[in-house]
């Protein structure tokens, strides 16, 4: 799960998540989070580090 809001600077980051992951399948990351309004560099960490860690756990059920 995506944090809410980004750790260093507190902006909200998860209302682009979804639209972040679908486009980046087409489009480069860097544009996509730019098209996003995604400026900062700690909230472009956010997005580009984040692993769905539940898909992994949910394998071992």
């Amino acid at each position: 799960m995506i944090p809410v809001r980004c750790f260093s600077c507190g902006k909200v980051i998860s209302s682009v998540w979804e639209e972040y992951r679908e486009r980046i399948k087409s489009e480069p990351p860097g544009k996509v989070m730019d098209d996003l309004g995604i400026e900062r560099y700690c909230c472009r960490r956010m997005l580009l580090s984040h692993v769905e860690v539940v898909d992994m756990l949910r394998r071992y059920q």
